[in-house]
């Protein structure tokens, strides 16, 4: 686990490893080591034995790191193989109450009338950074401030003060914000209404195209045999389908993304693809 303990990421892992064990007759033990945006904790397995005992699960930033990080110590396709995607997140755009800001035409007529506007994010390169340089480049408005936290939480303790305007977030932890009115949602980056969220607007009805999301999946050392991976992807599929986890991830509006093998690494390989273009596009680099 790449990631501090705490996240989506990491409660996702964590209710599908419980499940796991039970269908493998193993231990399934959840290590995290966070560190380098995920890279410390990717690169050890990466580099571990493929006898399929070491696993990583991965978000947004493993296909992020492909282009953003210079001298990444992995190669993400050449190194590590797919095993199976899990849970997808999708992303809200929501303000502090206070702002002025409750549609997409708001942000467009404060920018326009030269008012300053800043978006935070949970961090260089984060998927919440992406989406708001892709907000930037939908409304043609290239002077908006991103603000980096360290972070989902402290750059939602700043939203929630009312210190940055806007922020693209986890539906997940923002929905109770938002329906106790402590939060406004301006719109869901979603293709579609959210069945989690249908009566919130797309930001795309809006006339701004922005689709983010964060989400999860499981990856093994490049070496690990087919049947070792079939066998855990199997488990993986099955352990999200279990009641309790089901009831967990639709209780969390966590979208359940089960598939096989192949499913996963041609996602993988567009998201590389998607990001890289916003990346080179936005003259996002390492240092900010």
């Amino acid at each position: 686990m790449p990631f501090p303990p705490g996240g989506t990421t990491d409660y996702v892992t964590r209710l599908v490893a419980a499940e796991l064990g039970k269908s493998l007759g193993q231990t399934v033990v959840v290590e995290n080591r966070p560190g380098a945006g995920t890279v410390i904790g990717v690169d050890n397995v990466a580099k571990s034995a493929p006898d399929g005992y070491s696993f990583v699960t991965v978000a947004n930033s493993f296909c992020v790191n492909q282009t953003l990080v210079k001298k990444l110590p992995y190669d993400s396709v050449k190194d590590l193989r797919p095993v199976a995607l899990m849970g997808l997140s999708e992303h809200v755009l929501a303000t502090h109450p206070g702002s002025g800001l409750k549609t997409v035409a708001d942000i467009q007529a404060q920018y326009k009338a030269g008012k300053p506007l800043s978006y935070a994010s949970f961090g260089n390169g984060t998927s919440a950074h992406l989406a708001g340089e892709m907000l930037k480049t939908a409304l043609n408005a290239p002077n908006i401030v991103h603000v980096p936290y360290k972070g989902q939480a402290p750059a939602l303790a700043d939203l929630l003060g009312g210190q940055v305007s806007m922020m693209f977030g986890n539906w997940p932890e923002f929905r109770g914000h938002v329906g106790s009115g402590k939060l406004v949602a301006i719109g869901m980056a979603t293709a579609q209404r959210s069945q989690y969220a249908p009566d919130i607007p797309t930001l795309a009805e809006q006339g701004a195209k922005v689709e983010s999301n964060s989400w999860n999946g499981m990856l093994a050392p490049a070496g690990v045999p087919d049947d070792i991976v079939q066998r855990v992807n199997a488990a993986v599929n099955q352990a999200l389908k279990a009641p309790m986890v089901a009831e967990a991830l639709n209780k969390g509006g966590i979208a359940d993304k089960s598939g096989t093998p192949a499913q996963f690494g041609a996602f993988i390989q567009s998201e590389i693809a998607r990001y890289a273009q916003v990346i080179r596009q936005a003259g996002i680099t390492q240092e900010g």
